[in-house]
């Protein structure tokens, strides 16, 4: 099963609706590993609300998939964790380090924003923009 992944200017925001299949959870991290160098995006926001459960391979997936959009330049943030998830996350001794958490998406695109805007690529980003724009 495929992904969607949505780009919201320097931003991919992908939603995971279902439980994933080890391969289709592979696949979905080469989708968007793909997509993130494509787009040079500048976050990411995984949105994990749907899932009432968390294997010990989609959290290593989801961990290794935030920390290689991390070594890309991508900032990311999970959104989303319900409580029965982070509860087994911990018992399990998995935690999402590659990846700061929101409790929902409107606020994990809150910091993303927020840590863009800080970064100095987003100025480099920014004055691209305007390079490429018409005089007025």
């Amino acid at each position: 099963m495929k992904i969607p992944i949505l780009r919201l200017g320097k931003v991919l925001l992908t939603s995971i609706q279902v439980d994933l299949a080890d391969a289709d959870a592979l696949l979905f991290q080469d989708d968007l590993v793909r997509k993130i160098v494509d787009i040079e995006a500048m976050g990411v926001a995984i949105d994990i609300t749907a899932l009432e459960v968390v294997d010990s391979f989609m959290a290593r997936v989801i961990n290794d998939t935030a920390s290689m959009a991390r070594l890309l330049g991508a900032e990311v943030v999970v959104c989303g964790v319900q409580p029965f998830v982070a509860m087994t996350l911990v018992e399990m001794g998995r935690d999402l380090i590659g990846a700061d958490c929101a409790f929902n998406l409107e606020q994990g695109l809150k910091m993303l924003q927020a840590r863009i805007a800080v970064r100095g690529d987003a100025v480099l980003a920014q004055e691209d923009g305007d390079a490429t724009r018409a005089p007025d």
